[in-house]
């Protein structure tokens, strides 16, 4: 990891496309700005998190099957369409 020290106002460049500059120091919180690609995708740690969370669940082989109820009806239907041919 690399750590720098920037002031209110300083700009750090990453691959020569993407530039985080510091806003402004509140106590403890600092306040970024980020100028990005729009193909890059941001967010958050938490928010990364919990994507990466639910990618991971809704991907898992062990989901209940959804079944199907249009089945029946079609039985249903070609039944009465041979009923009708008769």
């Amino acid at each position: 990891m690399l750590i720098l020290s920037r002031k209110p106002g300083e700009t750090v460049v990453i691959d020569g496309r993407i530039r985080l500059k510091v806003i402004r120091v509140e106590g403890d919180v600092v306040k970024i700005g980020i100028d990005a690609p729009a193909e890059v995708s941001i967010h958050r740690q938490e928010v990364y998190d919990e994507i990466q969370r639910s990618n991971k669940e809704a991907a898992a082989p062990d989901q209940p099957v959804v079944p199907r109820i249009l089945r029946k009806k079609k039985e249903e239907n070609i039944e009465n369409s041979l009923v009708g041919s008769k």
